[in-house]
């Protein structure tokens, strides 16, 4: 049974979290504070790592960096209620895997864990990529094999959201939800105004498109054949 450590001192986010995750097959141990829960990821033999940023005790990207630093390995998924870019960076550069920003949807989180127990254990951890394309996290950059794409930051959001998801359809209610952070479907066509500016930077002329039009359903990124 793949294990999971959570490492979140808020009570009722915890339980939802245990909750949902058990009822996925997952067996989760969980600690609220920060010094308690490194000493539990260092010898807990967990498969992935949940850890909150804001922890009593000691913070959360202290406990990722020391586990780094002690060579623990296991994919860590960062929560946390700061969704500035700089703030995310920051758990990127600690050692993080990936960056959920609160409040967020629990099955959200769910498909988080299983795409980075997904990942092969020597991927890095700053760089996205699909096929020959590369988002660097980090530097902020992207490129479509040696080219470089210069990307406005709206654009990279998407961008990273969408190789975040690649091959699954995203409707345009996901893109205003999870890019915009509406919680509704406004009359507007802003998300096929970025779409197409995304695209024409994704895809130059000669190159197999990688950003698909699913008439009257969505979009799809995925990478040529």
């Amino acid at each position: 049974m793949t294990k999971v450590i959570l490492i979140e001192d808020d009570e009722d986010t915890a339980n939802d979290i245990c909750a949902e995750l058990k009822d996925y097959g997952y067996a989760v141990d969980w600690e609220s504070d920060g010094i308690v829960g490194l000493e539990r990821a260092k010898h807990g033999g967990a498969d992935i790592l949940i850890v909150d940023r804001m922890l009593p005790g000691m913070d959360g990207l202290t406990v990722i960096d020391t586990l780094r630093r002690e060579q623990v390995r296991a994919p860590v998924l960062v929560i946390s209620a700061l969704s500035a870019v700089n703030d995310r960076v920051r758990g990127l550069r600690a050692g993080g895997d990936d960056y959920l920003t609160k409040p967020f949807a629990i099955l959200e989180l769910v498909a988080r864990v299983e795409a980075l127990l997904r990942r092969p254990a020597d991927m890095s951890t700053r760089v996205i990529r699909v096929g020959p394309l590369e988002l660097d996290l980090l530097e902020r950059s992207a490129c479509r094999g040696d080219r470089e794409i210069e990307l406005l930051p709206r654009e990279f959001k998407l961008l990273e959201y969408m190789m975040r998801h690649s091959e699954q359809l995203l409707t345009r209610g996901m893109l205003f939800e999870e890019v915009w952070k509406y919680k509704f479907v406004p009359d507007s066509n802003l998300v096929d105004v970025h779409m197409g500016r995304l695209r024409r930077k994704i895809d130059n002329p000669g190159e197999a498109p990688m950003i698909s039009n699913v008439r009257g359903e969505g979009f799809v990124l995925r990478a040529p054949d």
